[in-house]
């Protein structure tokens, strides 16, 4: 029996995915030219700011988008060459968003990393080894194939 082990690392990318939603990339003093909506400042002086993915419309979308996806791609087992299409479109996604982060983390004139900007390492790993697992999938059936 083929054991599905790139289901479970993409199950855990999909969670990371969806807490990056919620959880802080950057946290600092913003350039006050930047603040656009005076509600999300926290500090009376009004410059100290958290960047989410609630921030940015962008990168809310493209993680959502992102985190549906791997989630449906998870049951796609029957169809490895789509999955792996998918997989490697969704690195891409992921790489595009900590882009997208960085871009933003420009608009602070400091501050620092959240710790839990390492989600966005993690899923890239979680979604590398979800696309060598498929790749060893895919050379296990045609190995059992050729031996039939």
């Amino acid at each position: 029996m083929i054991q599905r082990v790139q289901t479970l690392w993409m199950l855990l990318a999909a969670i990371a995915i969806f807490l990056t939603i919620k959880f802080s990339f950057y946290s600092g003093t913003l350039i006050m030219e930047n603040v656009t909506n005076p509600a999300t400042v926290l500090t009376p002086d009004g410059s100290y700011h958290v960047l989410t993915a609630l921030d940015n419309f962008l990168i809310l979308i493209l993680t959502s988008a992102l985190g549906t996806c791997i989630a449906v791609n998870i049951f796609l087992f029957k169809h490895r060459s789509i999955q792996m299409k998918l997989i490697i479109i969704s690195i891409l996604a992921e790489l595009l968003i900590i882009y997208l982060y960085f871009r933003e983390t420009k608009k602070f004139s400091q501050g620092s990393y959240s710790f839990t900007s390492v989600l966005h390492i993690l899923i890239v790993i979680f979604l590398i080894l979800a696309a060598k697992g498929i790749y060893n999938d895919s050379k296990l059936i045609k190995e059992s194939n050729r031996l039939r």
